[in-house]
């Protein structure tokens, strides 16, 4: 979800209430097949390049793949009718269904999907998430590190046959193919121009209609989609305005909850009350600690770092319980979650022998840090603010804030971070995997905090191929310690979705990655 690659800079719940002005054009009215929405729009349309949420939002609506996530997050068949497992669970065959066709008319084949991982596995098309979602596929980092053009573990047996061997079994690979990256693209498409992707051609059950940048973007209803049908006609998304406003004046259907609206929607006696649907979300919100880098290249300072903030008063009085405080890196719900886990909490003194015990020995011999964020006009949210506030309170430590326009945030982090950054993760898959490897793994591609720990790595691939589901889910368990006894990150809070839908809005519901099966919904 995640989701920069299923990162995301902050969920709107936990934003300031974002304020833009109402220029987007009017939705029409009275349709009972229009459902309208307000986004901020995405930022690519590529399922190659895609790793935020909201161009995740759109692209998981146009596009489609072998597999998919239901909405109880099992995975299910989708243009894969059916599929094999070899007795040693490294190769599969996919049996793909006929006659499931791309929204300009041609038929899906077996090769459009070998053709759509090669592409994404082409250093050419700069994928930040190829590595993550098919780097298990025998001879796929070989092609992303250029040395073949081809992934030699995927093969077309016939038409509507793909046989795929991966190096290990591995538990949660079909997951993988839920996401994005492994969605399939048409080739005409994508060579009819570089920016492609502002019309594609997908196969999913909306296609995109219109879009025009800032004002409006339309979805509409495929007629030739494989499964079963979409019942809106259109979904219509306003790119501008203040959400809630459009939905008070009844411009859209569903809004988010931000903060500043929260006190008004949860009031049982008022009229918001009944519209309002709070759902669980797998997701991590943490600022991470460039190890690579002084000071925080120094256990200790990382670890003073997170044993200075407060952060159940953080979640109680600022963002007034809409958020669960986080002791370590897997949410609740998720396979594997601790609740015995031992974080590191709350205590200034502990914190301040931290600072004393390291190569530093007192916070005034710290070098100056930066902390990265995203957004635009040099504001941050309040819980930030005070996160900053209590480690100059706590430590004595002044922190200065460098702001990145979201599009450059999300996709070069990697290479613009500073001393510190702010994040969020949100599930692609229900599997500790998606969290602890990917995130802490020495040399993965979302490991933003240039982190290595030769002994958790071990303890990862371990558990990557471990077919015991009770001793996996324990190696998790004792390596999301080893991540949190390190502290390359100070968790924060795991999130949830709070929004308000009109009563004759049926079927929209965020599943635990927080997106919608927009195909699902209907209008009463």
């Amino acid at each position: 979800m995640k989701k920069i690659w299923q990162l995301t800079s902050l969920s709107l719940l936990l934003s300031a209430l974002l304020v833009l002005p109402l220029t987007a054009c009017q939705p029409e009215q009275g349709d009972e097949g229009i459902l309208r929405l307000w986004d901020t729009g995405p930022i690519t349309l590529d399922p190659a390049i895609s790793a935020d949420m909201s161009s995740h939002t759109y692209v998981m609506q146009i596009f489609s793949g072998l597999v998919r996530l239901d909405h109880e997050l099992n995975i299910v068949p989708d243009i894969a009718e059916s599929w094999e497992k070899s007795p040693d669970g490294k190769t599969y065959i996919f049996y793909l269904r006929q006659g499931v066709k791309f929204h300009s008319g041609r038929e899906v084949k077996a090769a459009d999907f070998k053709y759509s991982w090669e592409r994404a596995c082409d250093p050419d098309t700069g994928s930040g998430t190829a590595a993550t979602y098919l780097g298990d596929i025998v001879g796929a980092k070989d092609m992303l590190a250029g040395k073949t053009g081809e992934i030699s573990g995927v093969e077309v047996i016939d038409a509507y046959t793909l046989q795929v061997t991966i190096d290990a079994p591995k538990a949660y690979f079909l997951s993988k193919l839920a996401y994005p990256t492994a969605f399939v693209v048409d080739r005409a498409n994508v060579e009819s121009g570089e920016d492609w992707w502002r019309e594609p051609d997908g196969t999913g059950p909306f296609k995109l209609k219109k879009w025009k940048l800032g004002q409006q973007l339309i979805l509409e209803r495929s007629q030739i989609y494989y499964g079963e049908s979409a019942k809106l006609e259109q979904v219509i998304y306003l790119l501008s305005g203040a959400p809630m406003a459009l939905y008070e004046t009844e411009k859209i259907d569903v809004v988010s909850v931000y903060l500043a609206y929260i006190d008004r929607v949860s009031d049982e006696t008022g009229p918001f009350y009944p519209e309002l649907a709070v759902t669980p979300e797998l997701s991590l919100y943490y600022i991470g600690f460039n190890t690579a880098q002084p000071p925080f290249d120094d256990v200790n300072i990382r670890r003073a770092f997170c044993h200075a903030v407060d952060k159940e008063r953080i979640a109680e009085v600022i963002l007034r319980d809409m958020i669960n405080e986080a002791d370590g890196i897997l949410p609740p719900g998720m396979p594997g979650y601790n609740e015995a886990l031992e974080g590191l909490d709350y205590d200034v003194e502990k914190a301040i022998e931290l600072i004393t015990d390291s190569r530093y020995g007192d916070a005034s011999n710290l070098p100056s840090i930066t902390l990265t964020v995203d957004g635009y006009g040099n504001s941050i949210p309040s819980y930030l603010g005070a996160i900053i506030q209590e480690w100059q309170q706590n430590l004595g430590v002044e922190i200065s804030v460098r702001q990145l326009e979201p599009e450059n945030f999300l996709y070069n982090l990697k290479q613009e971070k500073d001393e510190m950054f702010i994040l969020g993760w949100i599930a692609d898959y229900p599997d500790p995997h998606n969290f602890l490897d990917i995130l802490f793994y020495t040399g993965s591609e979302v490991n933003i905090f240039e982190y290595s720990n030769s002994s958790l790595d071990a303890l990862l691939d371990q558990a990557a191929i471990e077919q015991d589901g009770a001793d996996r889910l324990a190696m998790y368990q004792q390596a999301e310690q080893l991540v949190v006894d390190d502290a390359p990150c100070l968790p924060l809070f795991h999130g949830a979705n709070y929004i308000l839908v009109e009563p004759y809005v049926k079927g929209y519901e965020l599943s635990p990655l927080g997106i919608p099966d927009l195909s699902k919904v209907y209008l009463e």
